[in-house]
């Protein structure tokens, strides 16, 4: 149980007023205030405590599963539909193949797959563009350590060859030229990711989910605006979740919090932390256009580490929006990252209300150097300038699964978490929420397809309270 005075390091609930996300640009007319029945339900078989990818994407399984199809599902929102982490990223779709273990990177190709079929097979309007990604590294002695790790697990999985390339400066076709990134110490180019509008998948998906309730009964029940304060197990088993307007009784929940989970669960506060990061829409230089060969848009996405003062924990990241078919509108550059300049680096922040002031100068002037867009000013304007709130996990990997009583985290049997992707969450939230969803039907091994390193376990929560702290990994890069 959850109150009103916050422990050192604990979450708050997200803000009532957060900064404007280019991403909540266009609405859903449909979501905005959105609630499903006037009054708040009483009951439930299971709540779902957020409504970004992963909860969506829990709900979604949950009535596309046999067994799951008639459970009641109540959504709960403090804010406005998919207003978190999900409504406030970078654009991107990018499963990270060679910086992971190998069953890690395996199933953030299956997440991106799911997600390339799934918004092909229904014709979602979210402008999903699928492209390589380049990985700049800007300091030297990242891109060989990374390059050995590279060359460490090509040896053991050569299929990685003809996944990622590596560019050096003695590359050509590409070059790091060819790549607009002429002043990087080396790169890889990774096929397989993809940009994306996020709220507009996630809004469609709610939208579809609203559709299939039936004129008398409600399967789906999203309720936005409606904070959950704390949670209380009850004398018989069940759960009791308490909000500002009421409480609902359901036989589960689903926590997928992300960085604010602490918030509900305090015992977490040291397992995932809530870190601000920061993203702005940037006008492109006015020659950078569709049929302009000397300064054409992007055919990559990216990603930039170890530029400046920044470590590799700390990267920035870019897609190009793609422009309006008479080139009237679109070609924003989304730009995010800059965190070694906020204060703190963000770390330990769970307010989104605000911009850190120095990271958003960082971008709009960094971007005119860092790649090659032949701008003739040393800073471009910004349409929005806005905050996000990731959640860091302690061990680099999302918890996923039932918090049983035995691992101390204040939880219980009937209670899940999906959360703590450590600003990592598209090529893993979707079949994340999957795994939850198949774990609260009683699935077990094999018939969950989830990493063994984001399941939860006693020993794990041992393993990573072992590991420094997230400040300090951060601050060590």
């Amino acid at each position: 149980m959850t109150g009103t005075n916050l422990l050192p390091g604990q979450a708050s609930l997200p803000t009532p007023n957060s900064t404007n996300s280019f991403w909540h640009s266009q609405p859903s007319k449909i979501l905005l205030g959105h609630r499903t029945t006037e009054t708040l339900p009483t009951e439930a078989d299971l709540v779902i405590v957020g409504s970004g990818l992963s909860g969506t994407s829990a709900a979604h399984f949950v009535r596309e599963d046999e067994v799951g199809k008639n459970i009641k599902v109540v959504m709960l929102e403090a804010r406005e539909a998919c207003w978190g982490a999900t409504g406030r990223n970078g654009g991107h779709c990018q499963p990270f193949i060679y910086g992971n273990p190998p069953d890690v990177g395996a199933f953030e190709m299956r997440n991106y797959q799911h997600l390339k079929s799934f918004i092909a097979t229904n014709n979602i309007p979210c402008d999903w563009r699928t492209l390589s990604v380049a990985h700049a590294y800007m300091d030297l002695s990242m891109f060989q350590h990374s390059l050995s790790i590279f060359e460490d697990l090509s040896k053991e999985n050569p299929s990685y060859s003809d996944l990622v390339s590596v560019i050096t400066p003695e590359s050509t076709n590409p070059s790091l030229a060819d790549l607009r990134i002429p002043t990087a110490a080396g790169a890889f180019l990774q096929k397989h990711a993809a940009s994306v509008w996020p709220y507009k998948l996630v809004s469609w998906m709610l939208e579809k989910l609203l559709e299939g309730n039936g004129k008398r009964e409600a399967k789906f029940n999203l309720q936005t605006n409606t904070a959950v304060t704390h949670l209380q197990k009850a004398a018989d088993g069940s759960w009791i979740v308490h909000t500002p307007r009421g409480m609902i009784a359901t036989k589960k929940v689903l926590l997928t919090t992300n960085a604010y989970t602490s918030h509900l669960l305090p015992e977490f506060r040291d397992l995932i932390v809530p870190v601000r990061g920061e993203m702005s829409s940037l006008i492109p230089p006015p020659t950078m256009q569709p049929g302009n060969d000397e300064n054409p848009p992007f055919e990559y996405s990216y990603g930039f580490i170890g530029n400046g003062k920044q470590n590799r924990h700390q990267d920035d990241y870019l897609i190009q929006r793609p422009y309006s078919k008479d080139v009237s509108s679109g070609g924003e550059l989304m730009f995010g990252g800059g965190r070694s300049y906020a204060a703190k680096a963000g770390l330990g922040v769970s307010d989104d209300s605000s911009i850190d002031l120095p990271a958003a100068e960082y971008l709009r002037k960094e971007i005119t150097v860092i790649v090659d867009i032949k701008s003739q000013e040393k800073e471009l304007k910004a349409t929005y300038e806005w905050s996000g709130i990731m959640g860091y996990s302690r061990d680099d990997r999302p918890w996923v699964g039932e918090l049983t009583e035995e691992l101390g985290l204040g939880g219980g049997k009937g209670l899940f978490v999906c959360a703590g992707f450590t600003g990592h969450g598209m090529p893993n939230t979707c079949l994340s929420g999957k795994a939850a969803v198949d774990l609260m039907l009683g699935r077990t091994g094999e018939e969950v397809d989830l990493p063994d390193s984001y399941r939860l376990s006693k020993e794990r929560v041992v393993k990573a309270r072992a590991l420094d702290e997230v400040h300090i990994v951060d601050a060590k890069g």
